[in-house]
């Protein structure tokens, strides 16, 4: 405990004494500015970790998630920028710019560039996502189902912010594609079923020509994992728990497969945890899989098991600016198209909704439509 007391303190001095030193500190504003910012700074750091605790703990007080997470967005924003505007600072110095114009002048663009940016990522995290359209080749897969069409949805992360009409928005988006099937990756909701039953509700009118899908996120896990599972179910969703469907069309078929996250066999939900052998059970060896894992990094068993199209989210494209990097530091790849071994590709969506922040900067939602192509055996856009 006291080890993760140190990490926590560490981090909201880190994230909010940077912002603090660049745009209050350095400039040498009057004392009385200086002074109200300082005591701001602190009531803010200060407040900041108890709204997360309150809002996302077991009582899941919306309002005070909502205050949390918006202030984790600015903050990151803040913090981002201020070490370009310390950057700039420094090259302005040696350069003989005059002192304090020049940190003044940080100060006021970086401030009002955050304002902008937080703007437009607000806009761009509430809007219903654009579909992105993409040919995929699979050379094993059989001429009668040269065309299929499938159409996937992540990380819609229902939250403390009612999205309701944000997710019938989504189900219309959807059904305007006239998709063969349509794949939830995952991350479906951050709250119970009972939380955030409204806001998923518009997920039982999307319609399908053969199947609609769905598997576990990381965060379903956080969120009780078996009662959405379930409530998918009650939906008409198929949830593929380490399991298949068959798709068979004018002679060919296709293995549509899914897996449990990565996280699932810690999380302590009873007989949950990835299991792709399991999965691929009774699939005979000349069939071509489909396969759904929430997260890219789960690539590394489909390749070695020859699975020929992986589907995934989680990254969210890195949502905020620079977080991008650390995302693709830890799962290898961040968004779109990918190969991996001798057959398996892999294409990762940047996720149709958000998780914390209500931001999207330099990291646009999408709903994916994958034509599947046989014999192609180079994936290209559409």
């Amino acid at each position: 405990m006291s080890a993760f007391l140190a990490v926590l303190v560490t981090v909201l001095v880190v994230l909010h004494g940077v912002p603090w030193w660049v745009l209050v500190m350095a400039p040498d504003w009057p004392a009385s500015v200086t002074t109200c910012a300082t005591i701001l700074t602190v009531l803010v750091a200060a407040g900041f970790p108890l709204a997360m605790w309150r809002g996302h703990g077991a009582r899941h007080r919306d309002g005070l998630a909502v205050a949390g997470d918006t202030w984790l967005g600015l903050i990151w924003l803040l913090f981002s920028w201020s070490v370009v505007g310390g950057v700039a600072d420094l090259v302005l110095a040696v350069s003989g710019a005059p002192y304090p114009d020049r940190t003044r002048w940080i100060a006021g663009l970086t401030v009002a560039w955050v304002a902008l940016l937080a703007t437009w990522g607000f806009w761009q995290a509430r809007r219903v996502p654009a579909v992105r359209h993409l040919d995929v080749g699979i050379p094993r897969l059989g001429a009668g189902l040269d065309g299929l069409r499938v159409a996937l949805l992540t990380d819609t992360h229902f939250g403390p912010i009612d999205r309701a009409r944000w997710s019938a928005g989504v189900a219309r988006a959807v059904n305007g594609l006239d998709a063969d099937i349509v794949a939830h990756a995952g991350d479906i909701a951050d709250g119970s079923v009972d939380l955030r039953r409204a806001q998923a509700a518009p997920l039982g009118t999307i319609r399908a020509r053969e199947a609609r899908v769905y598997i576990t996120g990381n965060h379903e896990y956080m969120s009780g994992a078996l009662e959405w599972s379930t409530h998918m179910g009650e939906l008409g969703w198929t949830v593929l728990h380490n399991s298949h469907v068959l798709i068979r069309r004018n002679g060919s078929t296709l293995a549509l497969a899914g897996v449990d996250d990565r996280t699932a066999a810690g999380s302590g939900v009873p007989g949950h945890g990835a299991d792709l052998p399991t999965a691929l059970a009774g699939i005979e060896s000349d069939t071509p899989v489909l396969l759904l894992a929430h997260q890219p990094r789960q690539v590394r068993e489909s390749a070695a098991a020859g699975i020929d199209l992986q589907l995934s989210g989680h990254t969210h494209g890195g949502q905020i600016w620079p977080f991008h990097l650390i995302v693709r530091a830890e799962q290898g790849v961040l968004h779109g198209l990918s190969r991996h071994g001798q057959r398996t590709v892999l294409y990762t969506s940047r996720g149709s909704g958000f998780w914390g922040p209500p931001f999207r900067v330099f990291a646009p939602s999408e709903i994916t439509l994958l034509t599947l192509r046989a014999g192609s055996a180079e994936p290209t856009p559409a």
